[in-house]
């Protein structure tokens, strides 16, 4: 199947050995070099360039191979054809090591005749780097400056005057002078460096961070004759700016920012794709070239309070024909139209209003609406496009969720710790005072990761049989103690009632945020009631509930005499971040959580609720037929010091293994450490006495946790193994549930949890 994809590629792809030896050729690349199929096999790559960089085509690539040669990107290069005309190509290379040692280029190329036409755009793209607040320069390859715009002599502090014709070293740190002649070296090749972060020297000797990016120059006939710098200054506000574009990244719609002349300022990864145009494109181009029906003004979105609105929702009213619902379309780099979803917001910016345009090509969804339009009623349809825009939203922010809980538990986890230290070690001291506060801050930040977590149904959980009634009770017990006495609390439990399969922690979380929702709707005192009952549910009730099917249920509601809801808030109350408490009194991540967590259980849930009358809500979850067993209870441990116990700790991030380090031997272990499974198994294999446990973060670069310990164990059957993960859904997991032989330490954790995890492991 590979091999046919790769036949059949649209782009050329050639893949060699480390000699230049071709192994592969596609279809694609016999055309663009003019060799009859399957005669590219056996040839050395160096026949495929110019006669002139012929000689010194083999030392570059040898330096590359010795390099840690990343992947590079559309290097503009020239190919020869077997007929000897020469041509331009765009170039893509990576190199691969194989299981048997050899090393494999692969280059993907891509005819760059097309390009020949930006010669036209020279005068206008001189203006651009003049009036550019980047850093702007070329220099020969000798580093010879050749041009120096103003954005440079701000940024560097020397004028044009001082710079054009002399070397540019004044402004290289002398311990980056190697890394400039390596990439002058990669340029020579028609190498391009995208951004990357280093350090360059400000004319009164200060050090500045920059943002790199680097593009070979050349003349009129292609020969590279120079580079191209393009520096930025890595302030406070453009990290912000950086980490705001890396979640804009992982959106999956396509966000498209324009500002009131209609032209777009802003995209993201996804705007790439869909539209299939690079970024520096996308940006200042007209956005009815995009969108030929055009976007409202920012003004407009703005009057109707920011609300992301879909625009595809506008009824069509026709008194002779059927209403329908207006389409919009979005037209790509070769002109096809696709249709799409749009919702706006408005933004209001330093440099002005500008409107947010989320694009989502709906083609698959609206293929399948056609068979299912004739057999719904109008109010099915809103309810049906009401919940896919919810889970839809869920799921977008589940990835976002995802993607900095690692992280950001990994933070968490060296704050609350090193806190824990001062705290211990300053006892009865004002720091000590201090680091609590710190400590609980780092505290909350977890409970949030958890929140975002359980809403977008990313969290690890643990489901077993359970009694709701049960759990009812030792929620009850809790919440008299916590909601205040100006609220009566009641609860009515069904008798025999069958169980469910859940994770007992998430149940009373769902249970408790509840409860603190009635209580806040009941300010000046009321009634709240928890019942339980069994319910069977048959087709004709389910067909009228979305995402509710026939079967058997225990009925979980809690009910207050509440302030209530009006009917457009409840459309609302399950969406993350939405709430109508004031600002700095509610995170709108606690029916989210609620909603995350029951439909990951397999269930439902449903308001009910009257402005001046309350609310009920509605929880059902599908009784399974496993048996509830007792909870094994674990005496707490006295002695909890390892006793010189070998902990072998894989984390990656440096300061969480050092706080970690620090944790076990604090504790009375003997401790290894490795930044990455590699390291790890080096160690694993050379220490020459036993290695009791095995502490291993799940989600690292280049080997996962799981995979590491697979192969320690295999080394070493009698190592015990405990994982570490702030989001460790998507590798330990199956469907979310956690395996009963796998343990599992959850970030962020005290020092305390930590050993008790380990005396756990090596005493089971």
């Amino acid at each position: 199947m590979t091999g046919l994809l790769v036949e059949e590629a649209p782009d050329a792809v050639i893949i060699s050995g480390a000699d230049g030896t071709i192994a592969l050729a596609n279809r694609r690349a016999h055309g663009m070099f003019g060799y009859p199929p399957g005669t590219l096999p056996g040839h050395n790559v160096d026949d495929l360039v110019p006669d002139e960089t012929r000689p010194i085509h083999p030392g570059y690539r040898a330096g590359y191979l010795a390099s840690e040669h990343p992947p590079l990107r559309r290097l503009p290069l020239r190919g020869r054809r077997q007929d000897g005309s020469v041509f331009p190509v765009e170039v893509s290379l990576a190199a691969v090591s194989a299981p048997d040692g050899d090393t494999y280029v692969t280059a993907v190329l891509r005819d760059d005749s097309a390009h020949r036409e930006a010669e036209e755009t020279r005068a206008l793209l001189a203006s651009i780097v003049q009036s550019s607040h980047d850093a702007i320069v070329t220099t020969d390859l000798a580093g010879v400056v050749l041009t120096w715009n103003p954005g440079a002599e701000h940024l560097y502090g020397h004028t044009a005057a001082e710079m054009l014709g002399h070397p540019i070293d004044p402004i290289i740190p002398p311990e980056r002078s190697i890394d400039e002649e390596e990439v002058r070296d990669l340029v020579r090749i028609g190498g391009r460096m995208d951004r990357y972060r280093t350090h360059r020297l400000h004319a009164d000797g200060s050090t500045i961070a920059v943002s790199l990016l680097v593009s070979p120059l050349q003349d009129r006939d292609g020969t590279i004759v120079g580079m191209t710098t393009t520096a930025r200054d890595v302030s406070d506000r453009e990290r912000a700016e950086a980490r705001v574009q890396a979640v804009l990244d992982a959106a999956p719609d396509a966000l498209l920012g324009v500002d009131d002349a209609g032209y777009i300022v802003l995209v993201n990864a996804e705007a790439e794709r869909m539209f299939d145009l690079p970024r520096h494109d996308l940006t200042h181009m007209a956005v009815h070239r995009l969108l030929p029906d055009g976007l409202p003004a920012a003004s407009a979105v703005l009057r109707t309070g920011g609300d992301s609105t879909p625009l595809n929702t506008e009824r069509l009213t026709d008194h002779t024909a059927t209403p329908g619902w207006a389409t919009r379309t979005a037209r790509r780099r070769d002109g096809s139209q696709l249709p799409v979803d749009i919702s706006c917001s408005a933004l209001d910016t330093d440099s002005g209003l500008i409107v947010v345009a989320a694009v989502r090509d709906v083609s698959e969804r609206l293929a399948a609406q056609i068979e299912q339009e004739s057999l719904r009623e109008e109010a099915e349809q809103q309810k049906t496009e009401a919940r896919n825009q919810r889970t839809q939203r869920l799921e977008s922010l589940g990835q976002l969720a995802g993607g900095i809980a690692h992280d950001f538990n990994n933070l968490l986890a060296v704050i609350l710790n090193y806190a824990s230290f001062i705290i211990e070690d300053g006892r009865h001291t004002t720091f000590a005072k201090d680091a609590e506060q710190i400590a609980r801050a780092a505290r909350r930040g977890s409970e949030l990761t958890h929140q975002l977590l359980s809403f977008a149904r990313r969290e690890v959980i643990r489901p077993r049989a359970l009694d709701v009634n049960t759990v009812v009770s030792e929620v009850h017990q809790m919440l008299q103690r916590s909601i205040g006495e100006h609220i009566a609390l009641s609860t009515s439990t069904a008798a025999d009632l069958p169980a469910v399969m859940a994770d007992p922690g998430q149940l009373e979380q769902v249970l408790v945020n509840l409860a603190v929702n009635a209580r806040d709707a009941m300010p000046a005192g009321g009634e709240l009631t928890i019942d339980t009952a069994a319910v069977d549910v048959d087709d004709e009730h389910a067909a009228r509930r979305a995402g509710l099917a026939a079967g058997g249920y225990v009925r979980i509601r809690v009910s207050d005499t509440g302030t209530g809801m009006p009917r457009d808030v409840i459309d609302k109350a399950f969406d993350p971040f939405f709430t109508t408490k004031p600002s700095g009194q509610g995170t709108g991540l606690g029916l989210a959580t609620v909603y995350g967590i029951i439909t990951q259980a397999g269930g439902t849930v449903q308001i009910y609720s009257e402005p001046g009358l309350g609310t009920t809500i509605t929880v059902l979850l599908p009784v399974t037929d496993a048996v509830v067993r007792e909870t094994e209870t674990h005496e707490p441990a006295g002695d909890l010091q390892g006793h010189g116990a070998t902990v072998l700790v894989v984390e990656d991030e440096t300061a969480l293994r050092e706080v970690t380090q620090r944790i076990l031997l604090r504790a009375g272990y003997t401790v290894l450490t490795a930044p990455n499974g590699s390291e790890a198994l080096k160690i694993a294999g050379d220490h020459p006495d036993p290695i009791d446990v095995l502490l291993t973060d799940v989600i690292m670069p280049g080997m996962l946790g799981k995979d590491i310990a697979a192969a320690i164990v295999s080394a070493r059957p009698e190592t015990r193994v405990l994982f570490m993960s702030g989001y460790a859904q998507p590798v330990l997991t199956t469907h979310g549930t956690l395996p009963p032989d796998v343990h599992l330490l959850e970030k962020p954790f005290t020092g305390a949890e930590l050993v008790t995890a380990l005396h756990q492991q090596l005493h089971r």
